[in-house]
């Protein structure tokens, strides 16, 4: 059971986080920018799709990506969270700056993504003293840099230190473990092997029987593996979110709601 706010959610069976971009600037071709409308009408058909989560971003951070300011990610968040936050399903909010969390979390936001893994002590004091769940993602450097020249000695052992030490500063503050899931930080100042060695060991990634969220879905990880653009990577996508659940994830934040969705009956159907 995952605790966010207002939700208990069910981890029996593998959820849907579907993405809701709002940069203009998305590596996946699919950032709403400053078009509220359009992003609503996004979420909404993200939840006809068959999302059970909304995970909603308004700061890119795609290799190589320019730092957004507070006051344009927040204009880029409260018309839509305003919106959707009415609509009676948990909404994430994919951000690191405390202030756009404390906000977020005013309106009604039952989850914090935080790239950086709540290492800001804002940030964790924050959540703290919310109900809401934690998304606590891995990431080497900062979106600007972090694929400059990614190294690790041994990235498993060092993703799997990382995530375990934040997880004790979170627990350590009074914050339950039923609200907390993991992101190794796929694509996030990693190398194609850095990225193949993380999924190939989730099965065995074990910090605290703590559920895994996974994030693959068009990234250039699949691109290296295919040759194909961001637009062509639905297939791989879907190959992808299928394996992860096989070793264990049970969150999966995608582009492709419904392909994935169908990828997923039919497994469950048929295995």
């Amino acid at each position: 059971m995952l605790s966010c706010g207002r939700y208990r959610l069910s981890l029996a069976q593998p959820l849907i986080m579907g993405i809701v971009n709002l940069t203009p600037d998305s590596f996946s071709g699919d950032g709403c920018a400053d078009n509220v409308g359009q992003a609503i009408a996004h979420a909404h058909q993200q939840l006809l799709a068959g999302a059970q989560i909304l995970d909603v971003g308004a700061e890119s951070s795609r290799p190589g990506a320019i730092a957004t300011s507070l006051e344009e990610e927040l204009c880029r968040l409260r018309p839509v969270l305003r919106e959707i936050a009415t609509w009676g399903v948990p909404i994430s909010v994919d951000t690191y700056k405390p202030e756009v969390m404390r906000e977020a979390l005013g309106l009604g936001v039952s989850m914090i993504n935080d790239i950086t893994g709540f290492q800001n002590p804002q940030a964790l004091a924050i959540v703290a003293d919310a109900d809401c769940g934690l998304c606590i993602m891995h990431m080497q450097g900062d979106p600007g840099i972090m694929q400059a020249a990614p190294h690790y000695d041994d990235v498993v052992f060092e993703v799997q230190h990382f995530l375990r030490a934040r997880v004790a500063a979170c627990l350590a503050l009074g914050i339950a473990g039923e609200r907390i899931v993991l992101d190794p930080g796929f694509g996030f100042g990693k190398t194609l092997e850095h990225n193949s060695q993380l999924f190939r060991a989730l099965s065995v990634m074990n910090i605290e029987d703590l559920p895994w969220l996974i994030g693959v879905s068009r990234k250039s990880m699949l691109g290296g593996i295919t040759g194909r653009p961001a637009g062509e990577r639905m297939p791989a996508s879907i190959a992808a979110a299928i394996l992860a659940v096989q070793k264990g994830a049970k969150i999966l934040r995608v582009h492709d709601v419904a392909a994935t969705r169908d990828a997923l009956a039919v497994m469950t159907a048929l295995q």
